[in-house]
This record gives C-alpha cells, structure tokens and sequence, in this order.
C-alpha cells in the first residue's frame, strides 16, 4: 500500500472507532474527548482561516476557538461524515505522509485511551511509519540537549546530538507517538546513558 492508501485507511479507521465509542469517549489529546478531536480534525482541513492557531496559538487563538466551538455543534456523527470525505484538494500538495502521522496518532490517541494496545502484524504500516520517524525525530528532538540514537530492529533510523547518547527503542508506530509526546502510551525503551535518558524524560516533545 502507498502512503495515501495507509493514510486513508487510518482517517477510515479512526471514523469508525469515533462512531462506535461516542461522543463522550476519553482521547489521549489532554482535556479532550471524542467530539473535540473530531472537531480538531474537521478544523484542520475545512476551516483554514482557523487551522493556524493549531501550530501558532497566540493571536490566532480566538479564531481556533471560535472554529472548535461551532463544529462541535454539528455532532459527532456530522463531523465524522466531513472527515470520511476526505481533505479538500489543496492537501494534495502535502506529504501524503503528513497525514498518515496525523490519523495515525490520533488514531491511536482513541485507541490507548480505551483500552486498546499497541497494533501487531502490519508490516508495511511499520515501514511506512519507520520512514516517517527522521522528520519527526528531527522535528521534536530539536529540543533535547544530550544525544539520541532512535533505534528499530536493531537499525538506527535517526541520531540526535553529541555523546553521552540515550537510545530510544520499539517499533516505528511507538516511536512516532513517543516522540510527539505521548510518553505514558508508547511501548518503547530507553537504554544507554542515565543522565541522557533522564535529559530526553524532562524534555518537552510534540506540539
């Protein structure tokens, strides 16, 4: 499967698990339930003149608000119905592999928030995921200040920063959500280093 097909196949199947969950079902995303991470994903894609505060904040928060506010409104069943259509044609001139991070994690944001364990047996989401961890790796450990091997099946698929080095393990899928932030529901190790695990524990990652 390419990028595109792994990317829909998670927006499909992050929509379907919404649905049966409802509404009012935990996420990982902090204060958030499944009618707001619909609505942050409706958000993202439809109402540009919104979709800044995500990444930006500060001023462009009220606007952000304002967006969340009225789609949560519409429903979840609603929102989900937007979401299944797909992202309009200006998406197409991102990275399909954007948007596969994106469903991904937030996929697995409902999933580990309900009970529900790391995913065994999908091999070429694993290689797709794998090939995403250097520009997220890149992204996130930017704020680490010891290094950082990034490690899967052995290989090292990113190294961050100078000696001592701590080396973050597992596979591709638990990488990805360890590294934007979703520590507690990552099933990854740490080795190497003590005083570098402990700089890459403290450190801030994700959004």
């Amino acid at each position: 499967m390419s990028m595109a097909d792994l990317a829909q196949s998670e927006r499909m199947g992050l929509c379907d698990l919404m649905l049966e969950l409802g509404p009012e079902a935990p996420t990982l995303c902090e204060g958030w339930n499944v009618l707001d991470l619909a609505a942050h994903l409706v958000v993202r894609e439809h109402d540009l003149w919104a979709a800044p505060g995500i990444v930006l904040g500060g001023v462009f928060r009220k606007a952000l608000e304002r967006a969340m506010q009225r789609r949560r409104r519409q429903g979840l069943e609603r929102l989900v119905g937007i979401i299944r259509n797909g992202s309009p044609r200006i998406y197409s001139l991102l990275p399909a592999g954007a948007q596969l991070s994106e469903y991904f994690i937030h996929h697995e944001d409902v999933r580990r928030a309900n009970g529900m364990g790391p995913r065994t047996g999908h091999d070429e989401l694993d290689e797709a995921l794998a090939r995403l961890i250097r520009a997220a790796a890149a992204r996130f450990l930017s704020r680490v200040d010891s290094g950082v091997d990034v490690v899967w099946n052995g290989g090292v698929l990113y190294r961050h920063g100078p000696e001592p080095r701590a080396v973050l393990s597992g596979q591709p899928g638990e990488l990805l959500l360890y590294l934007s932030g979703r520590r507690d529901a990552a099933d990854v190790e740490l080795s190497g280093d003590h005083a570098a695990i402990v700089a890459l524990e403290n450190a801030k990652l994700g959004v």
